[in-house]
């Protein structure tokens, strides 16, 4: 029903910013949760982000304060902007969809992946 794109990944030096973007195409949703995960080599898949359709944000420990979270319903495209990235931000960023309301940091209530996108940062 969804298809998720993603782009915007690179490699940075510490301090630096990136903007990961990610674009839907499919069916409309009224209710829905936009969220951001990324993982690391050997770790967990971590929660980074998320929004929902009525506007509500939330964020990991490790990026609140750094990493800022929003969308265009027009373009059906949510949008990470990075700031202020340290060497621990290093990992494949994936973008999901879920197409009503489930727990925002449950990578498992999410229907809907990108492919993944590499941010890397040097120190």
């Amino acid at each position: 029903q969804v298809q998720l794109v993603e782009s915007g990944g690179g490699l940075v030096q510490a301090g630096d910013s990136l903007r990961l973007s990610c674009a839907a195409s499919g069916r409309a949703f009224s209710t829905y949760t936009w969220g951001w995960f990324r993982q690391a080599p050997g770790k967990e898949r971590e929660f980074v982000a998320s929004r929902r359709s009525i506007g509500l944000t939330n964020y990991g420990d490790s990026v609140e304060g750094r990493f800022t979270i929003s969308s265009d319903n027009a373009k059906n495209t949510v949008y990470l902007q990075m700031n202020s990235l340290n060497p621990e931000d290093t990992a494949v960023y994936y973008c999901a969809f879920m197409a009503g309301l489930g727990y925002w940091s449950r990578a498992s209530d999410y229907d809907y992946w990108g492919q993944g996108t590499q941010v890397t940062v040097s120190s």
